[in-house]
C-alpha cells in the first residue's frame, strides 16, 4: 500500500505541511494555481532555508504583498494595544489602535463564509471535502473552548485569508501525493507558554490541545509552540492513525521548514512517502493489503428503545468508529435482543467504551484485539451532469478489484436533482468505467 509518514518531531503547522509537500514532491505549480484560484488577493512564496543543518523548503503565505505575522506575535501585539488602550491613549494613538483593531476583526471569518468560498473554488469534489472538513473541526474546537455555538465563532487566525490558504492547499497536496494512507507518528507540541486571544496560557494553546484530544502527544526540550491550530486541524483530518514508522520502502522524502531555528534542534516537518511492506515479505515484494490492529468493542442490549440502538451506531461512526454495525440475538429466558459491534482504532477504545456505556443501557462491554487486513484504497472523482462524485476505488496486487461510488455524494446530488439515487449511483459507476477504459465522455 502506498503511504505518507509524518515525522512530528518539531510539531506541524500549515506551512510546514506545504513546504514537506512540495519538497517530496508535489508540484508548486499546483499550489500556486490553487492559491490563485481562491481569489483572495494571496500568493504562495517557496524558499530554500537552513533547520539545524537540514536543507528544508519554506512555504509563506502573502496577504496584499504582506507576510501574516505569526500567532503569537498577533496575540501579544494585540493584547500590548489594549492595554495601552486601557491606560488612555493619545488621540493619535486611539486611531491608530482603531484602525487595527477593525482591520484584525474584518480579517475574521465565519465558517460559513469559509466554506462558502471553499465550495466555489475550482478544485476536486474530494480537496472541497477534505478542506471543509478541517475547517468543521477547527471550528468545532473553537466553539467548545469559547463556549459559543459554532455559527458564532471567531477564527481568530484560523479565519484569516493565510489559513484558508494553508488548509486548501493542503488538501489539494495530499491528493496530489496519491497515497492510500497518511501515517503519523506522536506529536511533539512544544513547552513553555504562548500568547493567544484568551493571554497567555501553556502550550498547547486551548483550541489546539482539543483537535489533538485523542491524538499521542509529548512535550520535548524545546520550550516554545511547535504546533498550530491550523497545523492540529489538518493532521486531525488528514492522519489515518498515529504510530511507529511501519515497514516500508520509502521512496520520497520531503522537508518542510518552521519558522523559527532553534539551536541544535531541526525545526522541520518530514514527510516520506512509499509503500509498505508485509512483514516476512522480501525487499521487491510488495504487500497487498495492509496489517493493522484494531479494537472490537461488543456489548448487548435487550431492555433499550430500538431508535436509541441506530442512534447510538452512529454516534459511534461521527466519534471514529472505523465501523459499527448490529445483529439480532436471543437473549437469556428467550429475550430478543440487539448485538452492538463497533470496530475502533486502539487508541479510540475507551473513547468509543465510554460512549457506549453513556448512551446505552449495558453493563459490561467485551473487548478484544484482532488483526484486520485492509487493501489500498483511494477515491477518484468523476464528472457526472449532475457534478462531481467521488469513487471509492479498492487495489489487490496492483490492479483495481473494488469500486463504488460515495453514497454521501450521490444522495446530496440525488437530493438536488429530484433524481432516484440508484439512477446518481449507475450514472457514477457508468462514468467511471468509461474513464477507466478510455472511451470518452
Amino acid at each position: 500500500m502506498r503511504i505518507a509518514y509524518l515525522d512530528c518531531f518539531s510539531g506541524i503547522s500549515g506551512d510546514m505541511f506545504l513546504g514537506a509537500l512540495v519538497d517530496a514532491g508535489v508540484p508548486f505549480e499546483l499550489l500556486q494555481r490553487t492559491v490563485v484560484d481562491l481569489n483572495l488577493d494571496a500568493k504562495l512564496e517557496l524558499l530554500r532555508v537552513d533547520r539545524g543543518g537540514i536543507s528544508a523548503a519554506k512555504a509563506d503565505v502573502l496577504i496584499r504583498g504582506e507576510k501574516d505575522l505569526p500567532r503569537e506575535e498577533f496575540w501579544a501585539k494585540k493584547h500590548a494595544c489594549e492595554a495601552e488602550h486601557r491606560r488612555g491613549p493619545s488621540h493619535d494613538d486611539a486611531d491608530k489602535h482603531g484602525n487595527a483593531h477593525e482591520h484584525e476583526h474584518n480579517q475574521g471569518r465565519g465558517l460559513k463564509e469559509i466554506l462558502g468560498i471553499i465550495a466555489t473554488a475550482p478544485i476536486s469534489e474530494t480537496a472541497k471535502h477534505t478542506s471543509s472538513k478541517i475547517f468543521e473541526v477547527l471550528g468545532r474546537a473553537e466553539a467548545k473552548v469559547h463556549k459559543v455555538s459554532i455559527e458564532d465563532v471567531h477564527f481568530h487566525e484560523a479565519g484569516a485569508e493565510d489559513a484558508i490558504v494553508d488548509v486548501v492547499c493542503a488538501a489539494v497536496g495530499a491528493e496530489a501525493m496519491k497515497v492510500q494512507e497518511i501515517i503519523s507518528s506522536p506529536v511533539n507540541v512544544g513547552g513553555g507558554t504562548v500568547a493567544c486571544a484568551h493571554g497567555v496560557m501553556p502550550v498547547p494553546a486551548p483550541a489546539t490541545l482539543e483537535l489533538l484530544s485523542g491524538v499521542p502527544i509529548y512535550s520535548g526540550d524545546i520550550q516554545k509552540e511547535l504546533v498550530t491550530p491550523t497545523g492540529a486541524a489538518i493532521a486531525k483530518v488528514l492522519v489515518k492513525r498515529f504510530a511507529s514508522r511501519p515497514v516500508m520502502r520509502t521512496e520520497r522524502i520531503g522537508y518542510g521548514a518552521g519558522s523559527r531555528d532553534f539551536a541544535g534542534h531541526p525545526n522541520v516537518l518530514r514527510i516520506s512517502v512509499g509503500e509498505t511492506l508485509e512483514a516476512g515479505t522480501g525487499a521487491g515484494e510488495v504487500s497487498s493489503a495492509a496489517v493493522e490492529e484494531i479494537a472490537i468493542l461488543e456489548a448487548n442490549l435487550d431492555d433499550m428503545n430500538p431508535q436509541l440502538v441506530g442512534y447510538i451506531t452512529e454516534l459511534a461512526l461521527s466519534n471514529g468508529a472505523l465501523d459499527a454495525f448490529t445483529a439480532p440475538v436471543q437473549m437469556k429466558k428467550n429475550r430478543p435482543g440487539t448485538l452492538l459491534t463497533v470496530l475502533v482504532q486502539p487508541e479510540d477504545e475507551h473513547k468509543l467504551r465510554t460512549l457506549i456505556f453513556r448512551e446505552s443501557s449495558t453493563l459490561g462491554i467485551r473487548v478484544r484485539r484482532e488483526r484486520r487486513y485492509a487493501l489500498p484504497r483511494h477515491h477518484e472523482s468523476v464528472s457526472t451532469k449532475w457534478g462531481e462524485i467521488r469513487m471509492k476505488v479498492a487495489v489487490s496486487n496492483g490492479t483495481v478489484s473494488q469500486y463504488a461510488p460515495e453514497y454521501e455524494d450521490c444522495r446530496r446530488i440525488a437530493a438536488e436533482q429530484h433524481l432516484p439515487l440508484k439512477t446518481v449511483m449507475q450514472e457514477a459507476i457508468r462514468q467511471y468505467l468509461d474513464q477507466k477504459n478510455g472511451q470518452p465522455r
